[in-house]
C-alpha cells in the first residue's frame, strides 16, 4: 500500500507513505447500512425503548421542544425531523408550540445558511421555530439547584424545561471526556448555562481518569449528566449512528437513559478497536467536515488515539481548519499555554471551580504534548495562529512519517483516516 486517504475537509486528503513503512490501517468495523433510513426512523419511532410510540407521547401536548446539535456534529437531522414532527402535528400538538432548538453549549450560533444546512429540511424552518441555545442569557434559563453528587450547579434551556414534550435528538459517538457523545450529553451542556458547562470543564472533572472516551462506568461526567436528566423528569432521546460515508446504521428512540445505552451499545464493539501493539508514529485525521472546522475541534483527534502511542512516539494530525482558530476564548487559552508552558498553564486551571470559556480544549491537548510530540498537517491556518496551536505546524505529511520514522527506527505505522471516530486500544 503506497497511498491512504484521511477524512479532510468534505472530502479526502490522499497521503503517500515512505518507502519501507510498515502501515496497518484503523477503522471502524464494517456494519451494515439501514436500506430505508426513513422508514427505519419511522419503525424507531413507533417501537420506542421504555416509553410510549411517539404518537402517544404527543397527544394532549400543547408545546413540544426538539433538541439538535449543531454543526459540529453531522447528525442527519434533514431525515428525522420532519418525521417527529408531523407525529406531533398528527396527535393534535399545536404548530406554533413545537420549536426545535440548538445545543450550541458554548459554541457560536447557527444561522442564515449554515442552519439551513443544518436543519436540513426547509419544511422545518418554514413550519416551526428554529431558535439557537445561547449559554450566557441570564434570562433565558431555568434554575434547578445543584447535583446531589458533585454539587454541580444546575442551569438549563427554559424553552427545553418548559415543553411539555422535550426529545434530545444527536449523534452517539466515541467523546474523549463524556464517553459517548448523544442522549443526555445533548442536554448538558448542549443547552445548559455557562456556569454547568464551566463546572464540567474544570480540572476536577477533565484530570479524572474515568473521564475518557468510551467509558461510563464511573465517569464523572456522564453520572453528573445523568443525575441532571432525572432532576429534569420525563425526557425522551432519538439517537443516531453513522458509518465512515456518514450514512445511518443504526436509530433508537425512547426514554433517554435507555435509548442512549441502546446505541451505545450497538456501536461500541464496532468502534473500540484492540491492537496487539503501541505505535512511534500515530497519523490520524479530525474525522474531516465539520468536526475539522475549527482548531479547537481538531483537538478531539489528537487525545483519541493516545492509548496506541508509545511514549515519546509522534501523533500527526491532519485537520483543514476551514474556519481558523475557533473562539476568541480558546485562543487567549492557548496563547497561555504557549507563554507559560504546559506544567504552569496546567497549575493556573487546578485551584478554580469554573473553567474559563473553552480552556477545556487547551487542557485536553495537554494530554498528547505529555505523552509525545504532535504535528499538524493544516491548510486553514496561517500566521500567528499556526505558532498559537503550540504544536508544529508541518507541510508535508509524506516527510513527517518518514521523519518520524527515523527519529524512532520503527517502520510501523499506525493510520485512523476518521480520527476520533474510532477508538485504537492497545491489548494489554
Amino acid at each position: 500500500m503506497n497511498e491512504v486517504a484521511l477524512s479532510y475537509g468534505r472530502g479526502h486528503l490522499d497521503v503517500t507513505l515512505p518507502l519501507g513503512s510498515q502501515p496497518t490501517v484503523i477503522r471502524k468495523q464494517a456494519l451494515p447500512k439501514l436500506d430505508e433510513p426513513v422508514a427505519s426512523i419511522l419503525s424507531a419511532l413507533q417501537n420506542p425503548i421504555r416509553s410510549a410510540p411517539l404518537a402517544e407521547l404527543a397527544k394532549g401536548r400543547k408545546s413540544a421542544c426538539i433538541l439538535i446539535c449543531d454543526i459540529t456534529r453531522p447528525v442527519p437531522n434533514g431525515l428525522f425531523l420532519r418525521p417527529m414532527i408531523e407525529a406531533m402535528l398528527s396527535a393534535g400538538v399545536p404548530k406554533d408550540g413545537i420549536s426545535v432548538l440548538v445545543a450550541t453549549g458554548l459554541h457560536r450560533p447557527n444561522l442564515g445558511e449554515e442552519l439551513a444546512e443544518l436543519v436540513g429540511d426547509p419544511w422545518v424552518l418554514e413550519n416551526v421555530r428554529v431558535e439557537n441555545h445561547y449559554a450566557r442569557d441570564e434570562a433565558a434559563h431555568v434554575d434547578l439547584g445543584f447535583t446531589k453528587t458533585r454539587q454541580t450547579p444546575v442551569k438549563l434551556d427554559r424553552l427545553f424545561v418548559e415543553a411539555d414534550l422535550r426529545i434530545a435528538t444527536g449523534l452517539v459517538e466515541p467523546h474523549f471526556m463524556a464517553g459517548w457523545s448523544g442522549g443526555r450529553k445533548v442536554i448538558a451542556p448542549g443547552v445548559a448555562h455557562h456556569e454547568t458547562i464551566r463546572t464540567f470543564h474544570s480540572a476536577r472533572f477533565m484530570e479524572d481518569p474515568l473521564a475518557v472516551q468510551c467509558n461510563l462506568i464511573g465517569n464523572p461526567l456522564h453520572e453528573e449528566q445523568l443525575e441532571i436528566v432525572r432532576m429534569l423528569g420525563e425526557v425522551y432521546a432519538l439517537n443516531t449512528v453513522l458509518d465512515e460515508e456518514r450514512d445511518l446504521v443504526c436509530v433508537t428512540f425512547g426514554e433517554i437513559i435507555a435509548s442512549h445505552q441502546a446505541a451505545v451499545d450497538f456501536v461500541s464493539a464496532a468502534t473500540s478497536i484492540q491492537l496487539q501493539r503501541k505505535f512511534s508514529t500515530v497519523v490520524t485525521s479530525s474525522a474531516g467536515y465539520p468536526l475539522d472546522k475549527t482548531y479547537y475541534q481538531t483537538i478531539k483527534g489528537m487525545v483519541t488515539p493516545l492509548d496506541i502511542l508509545e511514549p515519546g512516539g509522534t501523533l500527526i494530525i491532519a485537520s483543514e481548519c476551514s474556519e481558523g482558530f475557533g473562539s476568541p476564548e480558546f485562543r487567549e487559552a492557548q496563547a497561555r499555554l504557549v507563554e507559560l508552558g504546559p506544567e504552569r498553564f496546567l497549575a493556573t486551571l487546578t485551584a478554580k471551580r469554573l473553567a474559563e470559556i473553552d480552556e477545556w480544549q487547551t487542557e485536553m491537548q495537554l494530554k498528547p504534548m505529555r505523552l509525545g510530540t504532535v504535528e499538524l498537517y493544516t491548510t486553514g491556518l496561517s500566521g500567528e495562529d499556526r505558532r498559537l496551536t503550540g504544536v508544529q505546524v508541518i507541510g508535508d505529511l509524506t516527510d513527517a512519517i518518514e521523519r518520524s520514522i527515523a527519529r524512532s527506527g520503527d517502520p510501523a505505522v499506525a493510520i485512523i483516516p476518521e480520527g476520533p471516530y474510532v477508538v485504537p486500544r492497545h491489548a494489554l
